[in-house]
C-alpha cells in the first residue's frame, strides 16, 4: 500500500516506471527526513495536535531510526514507495495509531523539499571541507616552490617568466573564489519550506518559525507557493556551485597533464600514482588527472541539464522533478571524489627545478630587459623596439635573474592575503549553528 493509495492497485509496469531509482536515492535523504519529522512533531505538539506522551513516544522511535539512517542501516522495502512512506509505516507498526498522526499539516511535497535542503546543506559542508583541504595543499606547495621558475604562456607561446609558486597559488585563489558559488547555493538551501504542504499551506495553525529554528534554517520560505518553486531552484544553484569548482579542477588537471608530458617535462608523480601502456614500456600516464578533467567537464554541463529539465514547468509540483535527484546526486559524489583524489595526488607531486635553464626559454626574459632599459631612462616604446631589434639581430642575451616585488608577482605571491580571504569566506558559512541545532534535536 502507498500513503496515497485508495482501493485500486497500481499497474506494476506503471509503478516501476514512476518510482524509478527513488528508493535508492531516498536512502541518502533518510537522516534528513527523520530530522524533519522530529521538528514537525514538536511543532504539532505545540499547537495541540499531539499529546505530550505521543510526542515522547514518537521522538524516541524517530531518534532510533535516525541512528540507523546515519549508520547506513535504514532500509526502504520494495513494496514501499519512498523514505517518507517507510518512516511512517515503521512508526505505525511500532506505535499504532499515533504513527499516522505525524503527517498532519504537511505533504510529501514539503517533506521532500525539507529533506533535500538539509541534504544539500550537509553535502555543501562536505564539499567545502574538501575544497579547503585542497586549498591548503596548494598554498603549501606554492610557498615551497615559490622560487622555482617555469615558463608562462600566452597563445600557447612562451611569454614571460612564471613560477610554481604563482601557478599553485593561482588555483588556490580560484578555489577560494569558488566558495562564493557554494555560499550562494547554501543560502538558497538554508530556507525552511516545511509547512508549505502541497504548495498551498494548511488550515492548521502551523508554527513554521518553530520548525525553522529547530532545524537551524536561516528563515522560512515565506510564501508557500514559492516554497514549492524552490524545488529545482535549489538544485540549480548547487549545480552551478559544483560546476564552478569543477571548472577550477578541470583547468588545473589540464595543466598537470600538459606539464607532465615530455615536451614540457615540468613535473612528474611517483610511479605508483601513474599507469603504463600495454605496448610502450616507457609510459607514465597521468590517468588520475585525465579522469578528473573529463569528469569535471561533464560536471560543468550539470546546470544545463537541470535547466532543461525545469524549462517548461509551471508553478506547483510535477513528477518531472524526480529527475533532479537522478542528475544532481551523482554529480555531488563525483565532485567530492575529484577533490579528494586531486589533493591526495598533489601531496606527492615531484617538481623539476632546473626547467628555466633550457636555452629555448631565453625569450621569456625579453620584457625584463625592456623594463630594465625603461628604469635606466629610456621611453617604454623605444625600449620595446630596441629589445626587438636585438632579438632580430641575434644579439639579445637573457638575464635569468628576475626582480618582481608588486603584490601577486614572482617575488611577492600574496599567499598570506589569499589565506586571509579563504578564512573570511569559510567564516560566512553557518555550519556550526546548524550542527548545534541538529545535535539538540537528536539528543
Amino acid at each position: 500500500m502507498k500513503l496515497w493509495q485508495k482501493s485500486i492497485d497500481v499497474n506494476q509496469k506503471i509503478e516501476t516506471f514512476t518510482v524509478g531509482d527513488d528508493r535508492k536515492l531516498d536512502l541518502l535523504l533518510a537522516p534528513f527526513d527523520i530530522l524533519g519529522s522530529l521538528a514537525h512533531i514538536r511543532m504539532l505538539n505545540s499547537i495541540g495536535l499531539l499529546e505530550k506522551e505521543e510526542l515522547d513516544a514518537l521522538s524516541m522511535e524517530l531518534k532510533s531510526l535516525y541512528q540507523l539512517a546515519v549508520n547506513g542501516e535504514f532500509v526502504i522495502k520494495d513494496e514501499v514507495e519512498d523514505v517518507h512512506s517507510q518512516v511512517e509505516f515503521i512508526l505505525t507498526e511500532r506505535l499504532g495509531e499515533m504513527g499516522k498522526k505525524i503527517h498532519s499539516g504537511r505533504s510529501r511535497n514539503d517533506q521532500v523539499l525539507v529533506d533535500l535542503k538539509m541534504y544539500f546543506r550537509y553535502e555543501i559542508e562536505e564539499i567545502v571541507k574538501l575544497v579547503d583541504g585542497l586549498f591548503n595543499t596548494l598554498i603549501a606547495l606554492s610557498d615551497q616552490y615559490k622560487n622555482v621558475l617555469i615558463p608562462g604562456y600566452t597563445h600557447m607561446q612562451v611569454a614571460m617568466p612564471s613560477s610554481f609558486g604563482l601557478w599553485f597559488g593561482a588555483y588556490a585563489e580560484s578555489l577560494s573564489e569558488d566558495l562564493h558559488a557554494l555560499q550562494a547555493a547554501y543560502s538558497v538551501a538554508n530556507k525552511n519550506p516545511l509547512g508549505s504542504a502541497a504548495g498551498y499551506g494548511s488550515s492548521f495553525p502551523l508554527n513554521r518559525e518553530m520548525t525553522t529554528d529547530l532545524l537551524g534554517f536561516e528563515h522560512p520560505n515565506h510564501n508557500v507557493v514559492y516554497a514549492q518553486m524552490t524545488r529545482g531552484k535549489s538544485e540549480k544553484s548547487f549545480a552551478n556551485a559544483i560546476a564552478a569548482v569543477a571548472g577550477t579542477l578541470g583547468k588545473m588537471s589540464m595543466d598537470l597533464c600538459m606539464y607532465m608530458g615530455q615536451n614540457f617535462g615540468f613535473l612528474t608523480f611517483p610511479d605508483e600514482l601513474t599507469t603504463g601502456s600495454s605496448i610502450m614500456p616507457h609510459k607514465k600516464n597521468p590517468d588520475v588527472f585525465e579522469l578528473i578533467r573529463g569528469r569535471c567537464n561533464q560536471l560543468q554541463a550539470l546546470p544545463t541539464e537541470i535547466t532543461f529539465l525545469l524549462t517548461n514547468l509551471p508553478s506547483g509540483y510535477h513528477r518531472d522533478l524526480q529527475g533532479l535527484k537522478e542528475r544532481l546526486f551523482p554529480g555531488i559524489e563525483t565532485i567530492k571524489d575529484c577533490l579528494e583524489i586531486a589533493d591526495f595526488a598533489l601531496n606527492q607531486i615531484i617538481i623539476k627545478d632546473e626547467i628555466i635553464n633550457d636555452p629555448k626559454y631565453d625569450y621569456l626574459f625579453t620584457v625584463e630587459l625592456v623594463n630594465e632599459l625603461v628604469l635606466e631612462g629610456m621611453p617604454f616604446r623605444d625600449a620595446y623596439k630596441e629589445v626587438g631589434k636585438r632579438v632580430e639581430e641575434g644579439t639579445y642575451e637573457a638575464n635569468r635573474k628576475v626582480s618582481h616585488t608588486h603584490l601577486g608577482s614572482l617575488g611577492n605571491l600574496g599567499n598570506e592575503k589569499i589565506a586571509e580571504q579563504q578564512k573570511r569566506e569559510l567564516g560566512k558559512f553557518p555550519f556550526k549553528h546548524v550542527g548545534e541545532c541538529i545535535t539538540r534535536l537528536t539528543s
